[in-house]
């Protein structure tokens, strides 16, 4: 494990451990961020916590402070993804780092669940692993066989195509945390987000899709293990579009 993945372990098993004493002040909004989300008291907190521990690493963008720091190499971080989950007590919530080198070559991606533990390593030149918080034991990431369920990230903005997703017979949740559910593509029959695309989303997430049928576009992103369902849903998403 390189010194950058241990002090992201490290960050995230600060934060793991605030957070099983909820302080309620950490529901208090602050200012609109860098993300242009209105930050909260828990979304400071942890990217304080990341700052002392990635600081040394390079500059830091953050989805709620911006620019921190300064550096060669970037470090791109949403301190808490899902945050209104995390505020709300849903367990369905994390954190998303990704370091970018000179070059602007991704180098390392690391995605964690605070809600269970669960975190996603991914370096470059190297199999994507998943772990527990506070074990150094890693397996690599496998697909789960018979997924029956995909995740939509922003359904609740896009009422047209969840109605035609529903009369595909797709099941989809929608849980809140765009990189979490990135991290956990391998595991469900499909990621579907449709939205503005922040890089605080996608930086991290994506990078845990190796190896996955992944679509980019500058209104969508899809990703699964099969190409004929990114070939389905990329059809709906144009009939919507056709109809609007």
């Amino acid at each position: 494990m390189t010194p950058f993945i241990q002090a992201v372990m490290n960050a995230n098993e600060e934060i793991f451990t605030a957070l099983q004493k909820f302080d309620t002040s950490w529901r208090e909004k602050s200012e609109v961020g860098a993300g242009g989300d209105v930050s909260s008291n828990l979304d400071l907190f942890a990217e304080e916590i990341f700052v002392k521990h990635l600081g040394s690493f390079g500059m830091i963008e953050s989805e709620e402070s911006g620019l921190i720091g300064e550096g060669e190499e970037q470090i791109i971080i949403d301190p808490i993804d899902g945050s209104s989950n995390a505020l709300s007590q849903f367990p369905y919530y994390g954190t998303s780092v990704a370091r970018i080198n000179r070059e602007g070559v991704l180098e390392s991606a690391v995605v964690c669940n605070l809600a269970n533990g669960d975190i996603f390593i991914k370096e470059a030149g190297q199999e994507a692993v998943q772990g527990k918080l506070f074990s150094r034991e890693f397996r690599a990431i496998g697909e789960t066989p018979g997924s029956e369920i995909g995740l939509f990230e922003k359904a609740y903005a896009n009422g047209a195509l969840v109605e035609k997703l529903h009369r595909e017979k797709f099941k989809f949740r929608a849980p809140g945390a765009v990189a979490l559910s990135l991290a956990y593509a391998h595991s469900v029959e499909f990621v579907l987000f449709v939205g503005p695309f922040r890089i605080y989303d996608f930086a991290a997430g994506l990078a845990l899709c190796e190896g996955l049928e992944v679509v980019v576009d500058e209104d969508y992103v899809i990703v699964s293990k099969d190409k004929n369902i990114v070939k389905r849903i990329v059809g709906l998403i144009q009939s919507v579009s056709v109809e609007e």
